[in-house]
């Protein structure tokens, strides 16, 4: 009897190929948006939690916006075609999915920094204090 991992097949390399290329579409990495927060950044980082979860701490240059507030008129100040990354607590949370789906139905491009909060500190990188500022 095959184990629980071979139980089902793999997928064929053609849609494992498609499979893990559209991921990317949706998704960065903590280590990836350290990295451009670096060089200066061409998305917007947007912390989803709670304005208390980010005044105790959030990723250095985010700014916090909570999912249930991403709505049309708070995000019409940024300019078109901009890239919104949103993270929220890790991985055990959902609010990075809910603010993504809200964004995705206003017709703007958008990605989750997988790990969230957890990833960012499991990679040894810092977070900064303070109440959120005001979007745009």
């Amino acid at each position: 009897m095959p184990s629980l991992v071979r139980q089902i097949p793999p997928a064929e390399s053609a849609r494992a190929v498609q499979h893990f290329e559209n991921a990317f579409g949706f998704e960065t990495d903590c280590w990836d948006v350290h990295d451009a927060l670096s060089r200066g950044p061409d998305f917007v980082l947007i912390d989803v939690r709670s304005a208390e979860a980010f005044t105790r701490g959030h990723v250095p240059g985010a700014i916090g916006i909570p999912h249930a507030k991403l709505i049309g008129s708070r995000m019409a100040g940024f300019e078109p075609g901009t890239l919104f990354v949103l993270y929220c607590a890790g991985p055990h949370c959902n609010g990075a999915h809910r603010g993504a789906l809200r964004l995705a139905r206003l017709g703007l491009p958008v990605k989750i920094m997988i790990g969230g909060i957890a990833g960012w500190l499991d990679e040894g990188f810092a977070l900064e204090a303070g109440v959120p500022e005001p979007a745009t």
